[in-house]
């Protein structure tokens, strides 16, 4: 089985893939903007990869499971806004029109709000609860807690936290199924992103509102210096300001899940060391905090679990770990 998986971040879209889940085929990194400006070179390099048995993603926002053969126009305008010039969006929706018009073997797989594993009622007047590569994060952070505790796949139970470039989403799995979730652009702010934003101040905006709002209003803008997370390390109450707002939905997914085996956080963030070590801090009363380990070495969290659900698809050694999450052909 040869598998492909991809991430397609704000900062970067990331390609993991392994064959028979044991020789690895893929594990780099592409600037998003880059992808905007020459989709065809993305395209090349997964060609290199080919012949691909299954390549999972990029599926924006999420649908329900679906290979790229049945995808339609309504489809597409469900994973990413149509009517937009953001540059992560633009990317995916190139690179998917070009994988379909080469028939590549491509799934698209579910946000969190399509997952039966959670209960209606917790989707009401919701959209974002966790986008489909936040849902690739958690089938790594499943496999990564059932290998280190040793426990089996329908018996993990933590909080995910994922603190990317842009967004931050937090997401509640109990035996092995997410729950609840808070997407990016529904909670806590991110790096770019101000997160859940106050309706009274949406109302006052001036129209027309692009998706770009929601790229907007975020850490970075707080400081207001044209700064990369490293930099954080010198803004205190920006430091105050993310760790508050990430604790304050990690809250809130208690609620759904009363007592977590950990919290496992990842992304792009949690890779500097002073970021890491603050929400250790923040969170480590709730339960245990650890980063989830990556089958990579250089393609993020989400790319991996993309994979992770790609071989399980085809019924490989992760196959009850994805029935079990729900998401199966």
């Amino acid at each position: 089985m040869r598998i492909v998986g991809i991430d397609p971040g704000t900062y970067s879209f990331d390609l993991f893939g392994m064959e028979n889940n044991q020789r690895f085929i893929a594990d780099e990194s592409i600037k998003s903007e880059d992808i905007f400006r020459n989709s065809s070179e993305f395209l090349k390099r997964l060609e290199n990869f080919m012949p691909l048995d299954i390549v999972v993603g990029p599926s924006g926002y999420g649908i329900p499971l679906k290979s790229i053969k049945d995808i339609t126009e309504e489809d597409i305008g469900k994973m990413i806004p149509l009517d937009t010039q953001v540059p992560v969006n633009e990317g995916i929706k190139k690179v998917l029109l070009k994988m379909k018009q080469k028939q590549m073997p491509v799934y698209f797989t579910p946000g969190v709000i399509h997952l039966q594993t959670v209960p209606s009622y917790r989707k009401w007047n919701k959209f974002d609860m966790g986008t489909a590569d936040k849902v690739c994060c958690v089938a790594l952070g499943i496999t990564d807690q059932s290998e280190r505790l040793y426990v089996p796949f329908n018996k993990t139970s933590f909080i995910y936290v994922e603190a990317g470039y842009g967004f931050t989403a937090v997401m509640a799995v109990e035996d092995g199924k997410i729950v609840d979730g808070i997407g990016g652009t529904n909670g806590s702010l991110g790096f770019l992103a101000g997160g859940g934003m106050d309706a009274e101040i949406a109302i006052r905006l001036k129209p027309p509102l692009t998706q770009e709002i929601v790229f907007k209003g975020g850490i970075k803008d707080f400081v207001g210096e044209n700064i990369e997370p490293k930099d954080l390390i010198g803004f205190k109450e920006a430091m105050t300001l993310l760790g508050e707002s990430i604790e304050k939905d990690v809250i809130s997914m208690l609620v759904s899940l009363r007592q977590p085996r950990e919290i496992i956080i990842s992304g792009r963030l949690t890779n500097y060391n002073f970021i890491r070590n603050k929400l250790i801090n923040r969170l480590n009363k709730y339960a245990p905090v650890v980063k989830v380990k990556k089958l990579s070495k250089i393609a993020k969290e989400a790319a991996c679990g993309a994979y992770i659900i790609g071989e399980g698809l085809l019924g490989g050694k992760y196959s009850a770990l994805i029935e079990n999450m729900g998401i199966k052909i």
